[in-house]
């Protein structure tokens, strides 16, 4: 059990870490159901972090992604997953499903995988990799040809932020 609490804890590190990042470039973060719900949504401005955003799964089930970053000012319209795994375990066999739910399920063009930690088996991080770039499993007729999956390690990620939000 306790490897399980430091491994929440870590992944809690990495949503709090993207938080950070964004809060610190003047986005508001807000409840994705509280925002939705607001009778006034302006009231929470104009760069907004969303917490908790449901979407439907590709089994038609409910699931929820960490974030969606919304600005007017970057024109930003993307969906945060964040995967964190220090140690070893069966996290990295829902990549795959993470992947395909990114191509069929979540609606927005440009998602971003935040995956970090030592944990994920050999080869698990890579293979997510290549599927993005090879853009597998996505080549069938009324596939979005514009949908932009990207792949992150926390450094990466915190240099993507410095150098889109300026």
């Amino acid at each position: 059990m306790a490897g399980k609490k430091t491994s929440n804890s870590t992944g809690n590190n990495l949503e709090q870490t993207v938080v950070d990042q964004f809060v610190r470039k003047g986005f508001v973060q807000v409840n994705y159901r509280k925002w939705l719900k607001a009778k006034d949504k302006s009231r929470f401005g104009d760069e907004l972090l969303l917490c908790n955003v449901p979407f439907t799964n590709i089994y038609s089930g409910d699931s929820n992604t960490e974030f969606k970053v919304l600005s007017a000012k970057y024109g930003l319209d993307i969906r945060i997953e964040c995967k964190w795994q220090q140690l070893s375990g069966s996290a990295d066999e829902k990549l795959p499903y993470l992947y395909l739910n990114c191509i069929e399920a979540m609606p927005e063009q440009h998602i971003i995988i935040l995956i970090d930690g030592d944990g994920f088996r050999d080869g698990a991080k890579q293979w997510l990799r290549d599927a993005v770039k090879s853009r597998r499993y996505q080549n069938e007729p009324g596939d979005d040809p514009q949908k932009q999956i990207d792949v992150m390690s926390l450094t990466e990620f915190l240099t993507w932020v410095n150098t889109k939000l300026r």
